[in-house]
Formats: structure tokens, C-alpha cells, sequence
């Protein structure tokens, strides 16, 4: 395998609470020591099973706005096969179908390649989960 990869674990505490996290600053700055202005793509990945990562514009409303379209998708009730857990936490297990767990991103003189409003998120859904996701840069 070539040295010029590079890996880094975030240790991310969720909370007690749905949400959406903006995760680019933590990609820049696992870029600005890792890239060296160089080009190549960075891959974020969560190994959680009720989280998944998403490009989107976030401050503005579209995170509330993704969680509220989720919770029209997907609602949190009974009719879900998955039943452990709070009820409707079936739901949360179908998060990552919708809301991939990983994330490959251009990155263009060792900076990510984002649009103007574009942030790079973990979005976990299960309420109840006061667990810590890890996300591998």
C-alpha cells in the first residue's frame, strides 16, 4: 500500500438528540497536515448503524429541514420489523439506505472541493443514542 494515505479517527459524541453536525471544519483541518496542497479525494466513513454522512447546506435551515423530511420518510412509530429499542427505532436503521455512511470528496490543492454553501455532515437519527460515533477521515 502507497504512504501517501492517510487515516484519522473522530471521536464524536452525538448526545441525546437527532442532528445534523457540520463536520467540515474537521476535514479541513485533517487536510491542511495531511494533503500538503496536494490533489486526491478524501473518504469520510461512519461505522454506526444509525448514522450517515451528508453534503448539504447547514445554518440556513436545510439541516432542520433534512430531519423534518426524514421524519416524513421514515416515521418513528411501529410499523418497523427492527424493534429493539425506544419505539420506531426501526427507522433508525433505515437511515443509512437514505443518507449514505460514507462520502468520497474531490479535494483540489489539499482543500476540499465544496460548493459555496455545501458542508460536510453525520446525521444520526436515533433520539436515544447517547453512544459516540466515530468518523474515519
Amino acid at each position: 500500500m502507497s504512504d501517501s494515505f492517510t487515516t484519522t479517527v473522530l471521536h464524536i459524541t452525538t448526545g441525546t438528540a437527532e442532528r445534523v453536525m457540520d463536520l467540515t471544519r474537521e476535514c479541513e483541518e485533517f487536510l491542511a497536515w495531511s494533503a500538503s496542497g496536494r490533489d486526491g479525494l478524501l473518504n469520510i466513513f461512519v461505522p454506526h448503524a444509525t448514522a450517515g454522512i451528508a453534503i448539504l447546506e447547514t445554518g440556513a435551515g436545510s439541516d432542520d429541514d433534512l430531519l423534518a423530511a426524514l421524519h416524513h420518510l421514515l416515521p418513528a412509530d411501529d410499523r418497523w420489523q427492527h424493534r429493539h429499542g425506544s419505539p420506531g427505532h426501526g427507522r433508525d436503521h433505515v437511515l443509512p439506505a437514505l443518507v449514505p455512511p460514507h462520502a468520497t470528496l474531490p479535494v483540489i490543492g489539499g482543500s476540499l472541493e465544496l460548493g459555496t454553501w455545501q458542508s460536510v455532515c453525520l446525521v444520526e437519527s436515533r433520539a436515544s443514542n447517547i453512544d459516540n460515533c466515530g468518523a474515519c477521515l
